[in-house]
C-alpha cells in the first residue's frame, strides 16, 4: 500500500450534519451537470449526417467483411480504432495501455444490441494476434483487422478515437459522430455509447427528433443472457 504523504492537504472532517450539507450543495451542480448533459446528447442527435461515399474492407475472424457488415444487421454502428500493431509498446502480446484500458471498461455488448447497435473495435494487428490479445485479457469485444485508409479516413490513423455510423433502409452509410483525446475515456458504459448515437437511448424521457423510436425506461432492459432477439448476433458472419 502507498504511503500517505504527510504534507498532503486533506479536507476538514465535520459532524455528520455538515458533511450531509455539503453532499446536498453539491448535488445541486451535479444534477445541473446530468442535465447538461441530457442537452448535449439531444443536440448530438441533431448533428448533420456525413454521407459514407468510399467502400471498406476489414478482415474478422471467418473472412473478409465490409463496412455494412460491421453493423451485423443493425441500425447503428460504433467503432473504436484502437492500437494494436507493429511499433506499439508490449507489441505482440499487449495493446496500448490506454486503448488496453478502454477495453476492460466495456460493458456487454448485448445491451447496445438490444438498442440496435453494434460495437466494434478496429486496430492494423493480424486477426491471429487480435484473437491471442483478447483470449489472454478476457475480451470478447467483436474486433477486426483495418486493411486500407479506413482509420486515416475517420480521423483515427495516427490515434484513438470513436466513430459513429448510421445506416439507412436504403443502405446507406452516415458518418453521424466522432470523439477522441479524453472523450475516449468516459466510453465504456452502456448510457454512454448510447448517449453518442443518433438514436440516443431511444426511451421516451429524451428530448430526440420527431418519430424517433422510444420506449419506456426499464421497459427493453433485460440481464445480459436473456436478450432473446440478440442471442444469433455473431452467428451473421460479423466478428
Amino acid at each position: 500500500m502507498q504511503k500517505e504523504n504527510p504534507r498532503m492537504a486533506k479536507p476538514p472532517v465535520v459532524p455528520a450534519s455538515e458533511w450531509q450539507a455539503a453532499r446536498e450543495k453539491l448535488l445541486v451542480r451535479e444534477k445541473e451537470m446530468t442535465r447538461m448533459r441530457d442537452a448535449l446528447a439531444a443536440e448530438r442527435r441533431r448533428m448533420p449526417w456525413l454521407a459514407v461515399e468510399k467502400d471498406y474492407a476489414f478482415e474478422g475472424p471467418a473472412g473478409m467483411l465490409t463496412l455494412t457488415d460491421l453493423f451485423d444487421g443493425r441500425r447503428q454502428l460504433i467503432v473504436y480504432r484502437a492500437f494494436y500493431e507493429p511499433g506499439v509498446e508490449g507489441w505482440p502480446d499487449r495493446g496500448c495501455k490506454g486503448c488496453s484500458m478502454v477495453a476492460d471498461q466495456v460493458a456487454k455488448v448485448v445491451h447496445l444490441n438490444a438498442r440496435d447497435t453494434t460495437l466494434v473495435f478496429a486496430s492494423r494487428a493480424p486477426q491471429e494476434h487480435i484473437a491471442q490479445l483478447k483470449a489472454r485479457m478476457g475480451w470478447d469485444i467483436p474486433w477486426v483487422t483495418v486493411t486500407d485508409s479506413f482509420d486515416s479516413d475517420f480521423d483515427v490513423g495516427e490515434w484513438h478515437g470513436t466513430n459513429v455510423f448510421y445506416r439507412d433502409d436504403e443502405g446507406g452509410i452516415f458518418r453521424t459522430y466522432f470523439i477522441d483525446n479524453r472523450g475516449d475515456e468516459q466510453m465504456g458504459g452502456t448510457w454512454n455509447y448510447l448517449d453518442i448515437t443518433p438514436l440516443g437511448r431511444q426511451e421516451t424521457w429524451e428530448d430526440s427528433p420527431r418519430d424517433y423510436p422510444q420506449t419506456a425506461p426499464y421497459r427493453w432492459w433485460n440481464w445480459n443472457d436473456s436478450y432473446q432477439h440478440v442471442e444469433a448476433a455473431f452467428r451473421r458472419g460479423c466478428c
